[in-house]
């Protein structure tokens, strides 16, 4: 493979079928050919879905039964989270599934379920990567900024409202193109692009031993469109920055969605 994506800990009840099929489709038109998911548990619909794309050939399920082990915490945050594992033993899999593809693809991206990495000045994932890494050819590790979408504030138009989507659970990211402003004087966390060869063991934003350093790509080049629940909730719309990012592929992407949804028997 070229581009692997590895995803750390589907856990709980976790259902979000129309979010999770929109990614999966926004990534197959930017380039990504190979998607890893390391799977404690999640909702029923989503099992459907996740089975679909296996099928497909394009979602590898690496089984996670951490639960039947230990008693993993369910939260990131240490402080409010207890257990004996931290988070599902996100760690772990991050690295786990760097070394499992170490030779097996060329670039791994780390990120969320509910994470894009969007390229904003290419047209893909590999164009992207094929300038960055000629401009820094001893790079090995690309730190993408992460920004926020809150799927509290919806587009005006309504457009993308879709009937046909109605009753699939879970969040319709073509609605949600209001973004956050950067948090003043706090760490803002990133993802990354790294080459699987060049990291020695990595984190969950950075990794921590790697030969060939790292390089910030610069939030108008890249960035990671996130819908969730937001971070600063008191803002109003107008606060917020309008990116339609998304949108430049909506021909094809709710094609290629209503597509997935009917051969994996939603619609």
């Amino acid at each position: 493979f070229n581009f692997t994506i590895c995803i750390s800990n589907l856990f709980g009840d976790y259902n979000n079928v129309l979010q999770f099929a929109q990614t999966m489709e926004m990534y197959k038109l930017l380039g990504v050919q190979h998607v890893v998911i390391y799977k404690t548990s999640c909702g029923p619909d989503l099992e459907k879905l996740l089975k679909h794309y296996e099928t497909e050939g394009m979602l590898e399920i690496v089984s996670w039964p951490i639960d039947q082990f230990l008693n993993p915490s369910r939260g990131w945050n240490i402080k409010l989270y207890k257990g004996d594992i931290q988070y599902y033993g996100q760690l772990v899999t991050l690295n786990e599934c760097i070394y499992r593809h170490m030779y097996q693809s060329k670039y791994v991206l780390l990120n969320d379920i509910d994470e894009i990495i969007m390229p904003y000045k290419h047209a893909s994932i590999p164009l992207l990567m094929e300038d960055l890494q000629s401009a820094h050819p001893n790079i090995g590790v690309f730190l993408i900024q992460n920004h926020i979408f809150p799927k509290t504030q919806f587009e005006e138009s309504g457009k993308f409202k879709r009937a046909e989507w109605k009753n699939i659970p879970g969040v319709n990211i073509m609605e949600h193109i209001y973004r956050e402003p950067p948090r003043k004087n706090i760490y803002n966390p990133t993802k990354m692009i790294v080459n699987p060869r060049k990291v020695q063991q990595t984190s969950v934003h950075t990794t921590l031993k790697d030969f060939g350093g790292s390089f910030h790509v610069p939030f108008n080049v890249c960035r990671i469109v996130h819908v969730r629940v937001p971070l600063q909730g008191r803002l109003t719309k107008e606060q917020l920055f309008v990116d339609k990012r998304v949108w430049d592929f909506e021909q094809e992407l709710i094609q290629n969605i209503d597509q997935t949804l009917k051969l994996s028997g939603f619609l």
